[in-house]
């Protein structure tokens, strides 16, 4: 009787026991040397850059090359005055943001406010003619200048050695833009992609509070502050010296962060009013300057910026520390600030690439990012990379080209030759108040909110990020992000996705029954899909899975009476790469359930993987036709006819 149940319900769950069965093609033969090469390719060269030189002339190839190494000479033959008129706007626009930001994240990274300037002067120049964005805004960013001064800061003290605390800085933005350079020549840029989205957002909310929390010393008028970067140490601080308390400073820093905030808020709101917030820095410098020179407020408690040094870049190669004792500390440093600044330079980049419909080469920014910051370390520059504040207005001012940013650099230079004692009573509460209305875009909710939605664990990223930031330090709140981001790869190799797949009834098609539920199991077949890459790391977790499933469906057959099991078919569609370890564990895992009683039955092994199993002496008696099938429905049509049933088994014994 349960065999002719059986027979009925194959039939009622339309399973074509005559349909065509196609041979699954072995895959073509390549020598070792076509397999590295190709290997290479896709691993450095993804994007193929050499294609545009197949079938040139020899001249053709010169100036192609000439035009892949230096942008500018692809873009610069044919610019046009009416592109030099938006140009002109926008690197205007963005210089009277840059020159105050400058000063400002300079101060932020316990360096003279005129490197700040200089860093607006030299690296925008070199990026106009390397770099491959049109939107792009060069210059000193928040984050960069944070971890820089709170990681030499750590062993040097800026008030006490301050010669040697500029040598460092310049010293680590030598190595940043060395490490920076380095990952595109050697097309490495795949490095930095373990900075994963929830890593950045937690990341820079944290970093943002912390730059702000950091800014109390100037709106409040303090004069000894904690060096510590935390929140606890830093909102000791603030309480414990309110005696140093200025009201003077107070009231003024209020009403400028009211007002950039409230500028910022228009802006936001209304895109098209970009200039607003974009000249409102600038405007809150010249207020604040003539407040401050009339009514010499610098007397009654407003700390001023000082007299800053006129004249353009002096060289600083000669400031650049290549061995001692801080060798292992600007090269650590260089390293951290080199990785946050391309990220964020590369990611800026793209971002309004997309929204202009054009392609930024991430290798190619590299080097330009990189190369620009090697000319920056011998001219008296800090770490620099694209802003995201500052391209945005960038973008929204109508930037044409890259030109933008040779006039922002004019721009500056003029400025410092010939305003710089126009700075001299420039207050630092002021400046203080221009940091955190920057640096308030960085907390981004939506996204962050977003990222709960979608994936708590990335959720748990990013908050281990925002927390490590705030209690620990910037780099230990950043390593640790990293960290559980790479236990989650990690996880994810060695712990595969493996799922059991069913018939949807009247169809051919099989699919997981846990996200279908009305797919159903064929009696004696056990589908199981395995959805990565197979290798040494998981092929134990895959050995006892699959034996778990095994054992699961022999306790169903003994519960519920239903057909013995007899065929285990796996699924190898979404297995991409194998290695000898699992090859290993085909074999295994057939000779397993061959004592039991199974077939082990492959579908559609792909490229790598057929080839692999094809060339291993001990699977390839595994690639037989009856044990090798193209699809699920094709494999299940073949076996059903020698299929029998557990009580029709016992009827003919």
């Amino acid at each position: 009787m349960e065999g002719n149940g059986s027979s009925n319900y194959m039939s009622s769950h339309c399973v074509e026991i005559g349909m065509e069965v196609h041979k699954v093609m072995p895959a073509p033969h390549r020598s070792t040397f076509q397999k590295v090469r190709n290997k290479l390719k896709e691993t450095f060269f993804p994007d193929d850059p050499l294609r545009q030189f197949e079938g040139q002339s020899l001249g053709k190839k010169c100036i192609l090359g000439a035009q892949y190494v230096f942008p500018i000479l692809k873009w610069g033959p044919n610019y046009t005055f009416k592109l030099f008129k938006s140009d002109i706007v926008s690197g205007l626009t963005i210089a009277s943001l840059a020159i105050p930001q400058g000063i400002s994240y300079a101060k932020l990274a316990n360096l003279p406010p005129i490197v700040g300037l200089y860093s607006s002067f030299v690296p925008p120049l070199v990026y106009a003619v390397l770099g491959s964005s049109r939107d792009l805004a060069v210059g000193p960013v928040s984050i960069a200048s944070l971890i820089m001064g709170s990681m030499l800061r750590q062993e040097i003290s800026p008030s006490k050695e301050p010669l040697l605390f500029l040598q460092l800085a310049f010293s680590s933005t030598f190595f940043a833009g060395l490490f920076q350079a380095s990952l595109g020549f050697l097309r490495l840029g795949f490095i930095i992609d373990f900075l994963s989205k929830a890593t950045l957002v937690g990341f820079m909310a944290g970093a943002a509070i912390i730059v702000s929390l950091q800014q109390l010393k100037s709106l409040l008028g303090i004069t000894h502050f904690t060096a510590e970067m935390g929140l606890i140490p830093v909102m000791t601080s603030v309480f414990h010296t309110t005696k140093e308390w200025s009201w003077q400073t107070i009231l003024m820093g209020f009403c400028f962060l009211v007002f950039l905030l409230f500028t910022r808020h228009i802006s936001m709101k209304k895109p098209k009013l970009f200039w607003v917030s974009a000249g409102a820095p600038l405007l809150s410098v010249i207020l604040s300057t003539i407040l401050v020179f009339a009514f010499k407020a610098q007397r009654h408690g407003i700390s001023v910026i000082g007299r800053l040094e006129q004249g353009l870049n002096p060289p600083s190669w000669n400031m650049l520390h290549f061995h001692g004792s801080y060798l292992s500390l600007v090269m650590r440093t260089g390293l951290i600030t080199g990785i946050i600044s391309l990220t964020e330079g590369i990611a800026v980049g793209r971002t309004f690439a997309a929204l202009k419909n054009y392609q930024v080469d991430g290798n190619k920014e590299m080097i330009a990012i990189g190369v620009m910051n090697i000319v920056g370390s011998s001219t008296s520059c800090y770490v620099t990379t694209g802003a995201f504040s500052r391209s945005a207005v960038n973008h929204n001012a109508g930037a044409k080209t890259a030109v933008s940013n040779i006039i922002m650099a004019v721009t500056v230079m003029v400025t410092l030759l010939f305003l710089m004692p126009l700075f001299q009573y420039t207050p630092n509460v002021v400046l203080g108040a221009i940091i955190v209305t920057a640096v308030v875009g960085l907390i981004d909710v939506p996204t962050a909110y977003s990222i709960w939605k979608i994936d708590k664990f990335d959720f748990v990223v990013m908050l281990c990020a925002f927390l490590g930031v705030i209690f620990i330090s910037v780099q230990e709140g950043l390593a640790i992000a990293v960290g559980i981001s790479i236990f989650k790869l990690l996880l994810q190799v060695t712990r595969p996705k493996t799922v059991m797949l069913g018939n949807i009834p009247g169809t051919n098609i099989y699919r997981n029954c846990h996200q279908y539920k009305e797919a159903v199991r064929i009696p004696g077949f056990l589908i199981l899909s395995i959805e990565a890459p197979i290798n040494f790391a998981n092929t134990t977790y895959l050995t006892e899975r699959i034996s778990r499933w095994v054992q699961d469906c022999e306790a169903e057959e003994e519960t519920k009476m239903q057909s013995a099991l007899q065929f285990v078919i796996l699924d190898l569609s979404a297995v991409s790469a194998i290695d000898t370890s699992g090859v290993s564990f085909i074999k295994d895992l057939r000779r397993v359930l061959e004592k039991k009683g199974h077939e082990l039955v492959l579908v559609n092994p792909v490229g790598e993987v057929m080839e692999k199993l094809q060339t291993a002496a001990e699977t390839r008696e595994y690639m037989r036709p009856d044990c090798l099938f193209l699809t699920v429905s094709e494999a299940v049509a073949s076996l059903i006819t020698t299929y029998k049933p557990k009580a029709q088994s016992s009827n003919d014994a």
